[in-house]
């Protein structure tokens, strides 16, 4: 059984274009369709609450964009964002695209790396909706996206948009804590697409091959570091960490 399959005609050239299942050639756990002006995956409410989209105009994106903390935000702070210093950002990890959103929205270029398909179209109907807003259109003028496994093509895949990227950023699924049930429900329907990530070491390798300057990886703040070389500095606040791999100083 397909994890997730396309439910409009409408979408059926998405769906060629990402080799994503029309609903109909296999059951599928979730569907991709078109909810008034959004594309959502859809799934079982019980088990996976509402309807999942990538937003950047609305909601939690919106008011971490005005009251955010700016540039004293820890992903800021962790990517070496400061006053005189926006590097260039590959989010190799990039999810629903927030902590993108977030560093694109603090004036850096972020080219997001997915390699889940769905998520992917998710990431381009957010993006193209954020364009359209003038509110959000000169952050998301920022924000560039590629499909693919970073762990295994992340150099090609950044030589493909001609970027030289700074800093890495890496968010390797790690089981959620919240005790919100929503936010539970929605990181097991993102869990249910994405899967774990028992190639983190390797994620890490690449990502130190291909950073110019650092890489930061986001944990829980009780989790051991990842495999590998030991970081070179670690930022914490109450529920998460990054620890810092440094190659040389942001702005030198």
């Amino acid at each position: 059984m397909s994890r997730v399959a396309v439910r409009d005609a409408s979408l059926y050239p998405l769906a060629r274009r990402l080799g994503l299942p029309m609903l109909g050639e296999g059951e599928a756990e979730l569907t991709l369709a078109r909810q008034e002006d959004r594309l959502v995956l859809v799934g079982d409410p019980g088990r996976y609450g509402d309807p999942l989209a990538v937003e950047f105009v609305t909601g939690r994106a919106a008011h971490r964009r005005r009251f955010g903390g700016g540039r004293g935000q820890l992903v800021a702070r962790a990517c070496g964002l400061a006053k005189g210093v926006t590097p260039s950002v590959v989010d190799a990890t990039a999810g629903l695209g927030r902590d993108a959103f977030v560093l694109a929205s603090l004036g850096a270029e972020v080219l997001m790396v997915e390699r889940v398909a769905a998520i992917v179209a998710l990431l381009e109907d957010g993006l193209a909706r954020a364009l359209a807003d003038p509110e959000t259109r000169e952050v998301a003028a920022r924000m560039g996206l590629v499909q693919g496994d970073a762990g295994r093509e992340l150099a090609a895949l950044v030589a493909s948009r001609a970027v030289a990227p700074e800093v890495i950023h890496l968010d390797p699924m790690f089981p959620h804590r919240d005790k919100s049930a929503l936010v539970k429900k929605e990181m097991r329907l993102f869990r249910t697409l994405a899967g774990d990530d028992p190639d983190a070491p390797r994620l890490l390798e690449a990502a130190l091959d291909v950073a110019t300057h650092r890489v930061v990886v986001k944990r829980p703040r009780k989790a051991p570091p990842l495999e590998g070389p030991a970081p070179r500095h670690v930022i914490e606040d109450k529920t998460s960490r990054y620890d810092l791999y440094v190659h040389r100083r942001l702005g030198a």
